[in-house]
């Protein structure tokens, strides 16, 4: 049983920067992937961004070069780095502990609250 609790979003203006974090509890955090999910309204949850136990990262498209994947094993902590945030990037974000399986992160069924971005002037 995994236990994730994200912190960090807010309403930011285009432009700007967040950080979000999302801590792990109940498990050995070292040992799992982890990945940032988000969500619109009225949009599918996709995935943004995965860093295996190992370190290697994977970005959707949309967020490459703009977003920063991280993580912190001795915090039980993975963080998302969002820079030159714009407008489509307002949703609701989920942070998932899952695993690799042929370089391709999979979701597993551990799922933080969300928090909200909110990129707007």
């Amino acid at each position: 049983q995994v236990q994730l609790v994200e912190s960090g979003g807010g309403l930011v203006q285009p432009g700007g920067s967040l950080r979000l974090s999302c801590t792990a509890s109940g498990s050995i955090f070292s040992s799992l992937a982890m990945g940032w999910y988000r969500q619109a309204p009225g949009k599918q949850r996709e995935v943004v961004a995965s860093i295996f136990r190992g370190g290697t990262t994977n970005y959707a498209d949309s967020v490459t070069a703009r977003f920063t994947i991280s993580r912190d094993n001795a915090k039980n902590t993975v963080y998302l780095q969002m820079n030159s945030l714009k407008p489509e990037d307002t949703a609701v974000y989920y942070c998932n502990a899952g695993y690799s399986l042929r370089g391709h992160y999979v979701p597993d069924e551990y799922w933080g609250q969300g928090t909200q971005v909110t990129v707007s002037s």
